[in-house]
């Protein structure tokens, strides 16, 4: 296995790394460079592998809550009560679609009658 390939292997057993580069605090050359020299077993990685993780954690759990504060309860009210009548009206629709098919039964008229009668 060449070195690109062991450190794309390294990358991903550790996806973390992936954050990084998008949010632009380290690029993939000056990731590949450290691998290059210090290899995947040295104290370099600790600063990127475990900082992160519990980072990540506070964060997600601080955004959840942000954004919880952030609803407009009026407006999701508004929201569920727009989608119950779209529901109430397709179900009022189709009930009336089978109290007409019920009272529109086909009932085969007497041999002895005519039309007119």
């Amino acid at each position: 296995m060449s070195n690109i390939e062991n450190f794309k292997d390294f990358v991903r057993r550790n996806p973390i790394l992936i954050d990084y580069v998008k949010e632009g605090k380290k690029t993939w050359q000056e990731f590949y460079e450290l691998y290059d020299i210090y290899k995947e077993d040295s104290h370099i990685w600790n600063e990127y592998l475990n900082n992160k993780t519990k980072e990540d954690r506070s964060i997600n759990i601080n955004n959840i809550l942000d954004y919880a504060k952030k609803i407009d309860v009026n407006k999701l009210q508004d929201g569920i009560t727009s989608i119950q009548k779209a529901i109430d009206f397709f179900g009022g629709m189709l009930t009336k679609d089978n109290n007409v098919s019920n009272n529109n039964e086909y009932r085969p008229r007497p041999v002895y009658r005519r039309f007119d009668d």
